[in-house]
């Protein structure tokens, strides 16, 4: 197995628990080459590289989701923010400080989102 590919599922299951990485292995079932450029490249260079940790990171990829107001991304790195121990505070204030840059709308379904996800986990 490709390195790469080994060092993204790591990274996905550390972010993301089992139910991450189930997520891609379904991806995987419907366009096997399309989940695999994601593990690789995405989580098994991208996010393995040294400088910034996993918190760091789901900090800039939630500030990128929600300006580019790309929802459904958002479900999964709401969920593995709160996974690696990013508060609800934290991405609150994140979606906050994104209402001045993407504006007020991108914002607020980013808000949306994210409570729908507070109420299922009950946190």
């Amino acid at each position: 197995m490709d390195n790469r590919y080994q060092r993204g599922i790591e990274i996905v299951t550390k972010l993301a628990g089992e139910q991450g990485k189930g997520a891609l292995e379904e991806l995987g079932v419907f366009s096997p080459d399309f989940a695999s450029k994601i593990i690789e490249f995405g989580f098994g260079e991208i996010y393995s590289r040294p400088v910034l940790d996993l918190k760091q990171r789901e900090l800039l990829t939630l500030a990128s989701l929600i300006t580019q107001g790309a929802e459904s991304q958002l479900q999964f790195h709401f969920r593995s923010s709160l996974h690696i121990g990013l508060t609800k505070e934290e991405i609150m204030e994140v979606i906050l400080h994104c209402a001045l840059y993407a504006g007020f709308p991108r914002a607020l379904s980013a808000l949306q989102v994210f409570q729908g996800i507070i109420a299922v986990e009950g946190r």
